[in-house]
């Protein structure tokens, strides 16, 4: 059938593009995932809603289209805990892999989903594999006190392959902001997401809103859903879509910064997370924070 009215609607610049339905953006979305469009109307698609940014109601759509086509995990015993992982480490060491091993020394399964993005940086999937956290060749379901890792095209290569677009025409598309919002499971999971700049915190909000779902919304590490080790971000939960505020935000770096690694490789920062699960380094407040309000919000689940 093709996008191509679609694009017409959401390719008339910044001033004139007009929001697709919820619908609509279903309909679009799954026809992208399903391959059954030209490389040129994906292209459109991406570029278009680049300019004009995605609603929510529209990103309520992607997911609908999604959720119908993702290879989901089966139901945990506990509720699963979902931290996507696609941006890695560019200054900072990718920290996310700690956080995950927290969160299953606490018992709760844990599933880190992601891909590399970009060639020059290094990825949660690289310090886990150090730390002998191999990724999934296949669905499995997730046990308790256990960390996995799902590469995107296991889950779905439709989305692995819009994430790719990427390094063709050099932008964000709707693709990286799904992956941060969605549950790879067919049961109970608590979706830890992050965004980078304040809009997304507003949209990525109404749409956890608008899809009722359970999550855990903050302003993360260089796009990583761990929170920043120097800062106290806000930190904002969702129950069945309901918001509660779980953290103010106070403003600049805290005046006591933990030692972090210098070195960003895959190695230095396995070596920084052992050595902080074994006591020998200190735990970063704000992920021991972070650590908190997750258990807390599974509690309510």
């Amino acid at each position: 059938m093709g996008i191509s009215q679609y694009i017409k609607e959401i390719g008339r610049g910044k001033q004139g593009a007009r929001s697709l339905t919820r619908a609509q953006a279903a309909d679009l979305f799954g026809q992208v995932l399903d391959g059954t469009v030209t490389d040129l109307e994906v292209g459109g698609f991406c570029l278009a809603m680049r300019i004009k940014g995605e609603t929510p109601e529209e990103m309520a759509g992607f997911l609908d289209a999604t959720y119908t086509r993702l290879n989901r995990l089966p139901a945990s015993d506990r509720p699963l805990v979902v931290l996507p992982s696609y941006n890695g480490a560019r200054k900072l060491p990718v920290l996310t892999p700690l956080l995950a091993l927290l969160l299953a020394r606490e018992g709760l399964p844990v599933l880190v989903h992601g891909t590399a993005t970009e060639s020059s940086r290094v990825f949660a999937s690289d310090v886990l594999e150090v730390l002998g956290v191999r990724s999934l060749l296949a669905i499995n379901k997730i046990a308790n006190s256990t960390v996995a890792h799902a590469p995107t095209e296991l889950l779905s290569p439709g989305l692995k392959r819009l994430l790719d677009v990427r390094r063709v025409v050099g932008l964000r598309n709707p693709a990286h902001s799904l992956v941060k919002l969605m549950n790879p499971s067919k049961g109970t999971a608590l979706v830890v997401s992050s965004y980078t700049h304040p809009e997304y915190a507003l949209s990525m909000a109404a749409t956890f809103e608008l899809m009722g779902a359970n999550a855990l919304l903050l302003r993360g590490t260089e796009g990583e859903v761990v929170a920043d080790a120097r800062r106290t971000p806000q930190m904002q939960g969702f129950i069945a879509g309901r918001p509660v505020l779980l953290q103010e935000g106070v403003k600049g770096t805290l005046p006591s910064v933990p030692d972090l690694p210098r070195d960003i490789d895959a190695a230095s920062t396995a070596a920084y997370t052992q050595s902080v699960l074994a006591g020998a380094s200190p735990l970063p407040a704000s992920i021991a924070q972070q650590v908190e309000h997750i258990l807390h919000l599974v509690s309510q689940l």
